[in-house]
Order: structure tokens, then sequence, then C-alpha cells
């Protein structure tokens, strides 16, 4: 799966609402944050809690230039929870972390603007 990450992209297709709902989005708090040495791109390897319902997933994330692991960790991040678990190396990434590109490109993290129940879903 290829995402478009420029800025300047159109706009996709038009989907109806019902589209939308099939992508479950939640938000979790990051309870680990490790290098991930073994991955092809610069990533960190994010454990994130979404609560009692959705649990504990791991992801992939190519969040290196703006982060470091120390600050990471009680951060709370939105993610897709619902695309099935992809190999990354050594690694199963089971969820989706979701950011939009700065001006060059890297990723900034998405969240809460304030801190909210783990597991919410996003509407």
């Amino acid at each position: 799966m290829h995402v478009n990450h420029d800025s300047a992209a159109p706009a996709a297709d038009r989907i109806g609402f019902d589209d939308f709902l099939k992508v479950d989005i939640r938000v979790g708090t990051i309870v680990a944050a490790d290098p991930f040495p073994e991955a092809r791109k610069p990533a960190f390897r994010l454990t994130i809690d979404f609560g009692p319902t959705i649990g504990v997933k791991r992801s992939s994330a190519q969040i290196t230039e703006h982060y470091a692991p120390e600050t990471l960790v009680g951060r709370q991040v939105a993610a897709v929870v619902n695309f099935p678990p992809r190999q990354i190396g050594p690694m199963m990434s089971e969820v989706l972390t979701l950011g939009f590109p700065d001006a060059d490109g890297r990723v900034v993290l998405i969240g809460p603007s304030e801190r909210v129940p783990d597991g919410g879903r996003l509407f």
C-alpha cells in the first residue's frame, strides 16, 4: 500500500460515509518506544495501549527525525487498528500510527489536543 505524502497531491476520490466507518482509527498511549535498527528505513518500534477493548498493539513508525524514544512514552497517538498485520523486518506491525508530513516530508504524529480515554474511536 503506497500512501502519497505529497501536500500538493489532489484530493482522493469521494467516498460514502459507510466507507469512512470501515476505517477504525483509535487513540492509544505509547507505553514503549525502542530503536528498530532492522527496519529498511529509520524507524522506532512502538508499543501502544489502546485500552481494554483493543489492547496493547505494536507498530513500526518512521518518525526518527522529530522524535526520540524517551519523548514518545506517555504520548497519545492516533492509529488505524483494523488493517491486517504487516511483517516489517523481524517484527509484526499490528497498527498504522498516523501522522502528517512536515514541509520536508518527515512524519509529525497526530493525537488529541487534550488527554482522552485510550481506545476512543475517531469520528
